[in-house]
């Protein structure tokens, strides 16, 4: 939980920096993805000491192998936070092509399935767990609506290409988080059922 508040955090900065090129936040956002990769190494060894030392058996073993799993895709949202920092940085001097449109409620939409796919780890929910999955093709509509519009953004003024490519670029980034999170859902399932399965099959 405590990993998950800390790339919940890195993605909210990341997007606020984006919305007003702020290159020293991204910065900050940058920096902090060495600490959520520490935290990924200290959790998985945690799990590799319980398993050579208790030899955990049917639940137990379940519930550390869906950590791992769960740790990973956390570290991996933590570079998607990281990778919009970095799009902030390429910017430069120059404006963003146009005011972030869809990216904010894409990113608060993949928050919220973060957060609420961690409550459902803690509480064993697997059916608020398979709801999350749901929700995911929300954040790809979302997605084709921004990326859509910002190929119209190119074609009418082809001098903004490179800006424009950038923000496709986040929005991915913040597509891919969604994904991210529905992977943790899946683990919960998993955990609960013994059964692992693929709940919703990203389109990107």
């Amino acid at each position: 939980m405590a990993m998950g508040a800390m790339v919940i955090d890195a993605i909210q900065r990341s997007v606020e920096a984006l919305g007003d090129l702020n290159a020293e936040k991204a910065q900050q956002v940058i920096a902090y993805d060495v600490k959520v990769d520490r935290k990924r190494w200290e959790l998985e060894d945690l799990c590799v000491d319980l398993i050579a030392t208790q030899q955990p058996v049917a639940s137990d073993l379940r519930e550390i192998i869906a950590t791992l799993s769960i740790v990973r895709d956390l570290e991996r949202i933590g570079d998607y936070a990281e990778g919009i920092g970095k799009i902030v940085l390429l910017h430069g001097h120059e404006p963003l092509v146009r005011p972030l449109r869809y990216l904010p409620i894409m990113a608060r939409r993949a928050v919220g399935m973060l957060d609420r796919s961690l409550q459902a780890f803690v509480q064993r929910d697997a059916k608020a767990a398979r709801a999350i999955c749901d929700e995911d093709d929300e954040v790809d509509n979302l997605y084709d609506q921004a990326y859509h519009d910002l190929i119209g953004t190119m074609i009418r003024d082809p001098s903004v290409i490179t800006r424009a490519t950038y923000l496709i670029w986040a929005a991915h980034h913040v597509e891919r988080i969604a994904d991210r999170a529905t992977n943790i859902a899946e683990s919960v399932v998993y955990l609960v059922t013994g059964t692992p399965m693929e709940l919703n099959v990203s389109k990107y």
